[in-house]
């Protein structure tokens, strides 16, 4: 079963350094605690898995303490203008109250609730009488491809979700619900008020 090299090393690891040799026969309790496993043990720790876990628990470390203080302003490339705010380049508009940066960051913007592209309004979201279109060309009128002004109020599905002011000075969100394409979004304006 097992070499006499292997029950030496584990006569030695289980009795100190009484090592017989030529002794062959195992008695019933060091059959049941090689059986354990507790015999296959190694002496000594090997260096390599010391070294791998010291290297990981070194990362792990550096990650913890290293990390950004604001996670999706780092990781977004986005130039922060302090107190939450940010500055937006406009790519495209999504829909009627989305849309993206140059730098791949999508805003949601804050307490605005407008129809989808397929003209549909998802259950417990309120839904402005106005088509998904002509929110989405409101918005496309109001931001598309100018610099905005946003402070983040949170994020939603990915997205940062912002009250967001153009170049004129315009709140977005409070102008997207005055001409009636979109409707406040009560839940969300509680948190944080537009138009105000």
């Amino acid at each position: 079963m097992t070499s006499d090299v292997q029950y030496r090393r584990f006569l030695f690891t289980r009795r100190g350094f009484e090592v017989r040799r030529g002794h062959n026969r195992w008695s019933t309790t060091d059959q049941r605690y090689w059986q354990k496993g507790r015999a296959s043990r190694k002496d000594r720790s090997d260096p390599i898995v010391l070294l791998l876990s010291a290297t990981f628990v070194l990362s792990v470390g550096m990650l913890v303490f290293l990390w950004p203080s604001s996670p999706i302003s780092a990781l977004s490339g986005r130039s922060s203008t302090g107190d939450g705010g940010f500055s937006c380049q406009v790519a495209s508009i999504t829909d009627g109250d989305t849309l993206r940066c140059t730098d791949g960051t999508r805003v949601r913007l804050h307490a605005v609730a407008a129809r989808e592209k397929d003209e549909s309004c998802s259950p417990g979201h309120p839904c402005p009488a106005s088509s998904g279109a002509a929110a989405t060309a409101k918005l496309s009128e109001l931001a598309g491809g100018q610099s905005l002004q946003c402070r983040q109020t949170g994020s939603s599905y990915g997205r940062v979700t912002a009250i967001c002011d153009n170049a004129a000075g315009v709140e977005i969100n409070c102008a997207m619900v005055e001409s009636g394409v979109a409707l406040v979004w009560p839940k969300f304006n509680r948190q944080q008020p537009i138009c105000s």
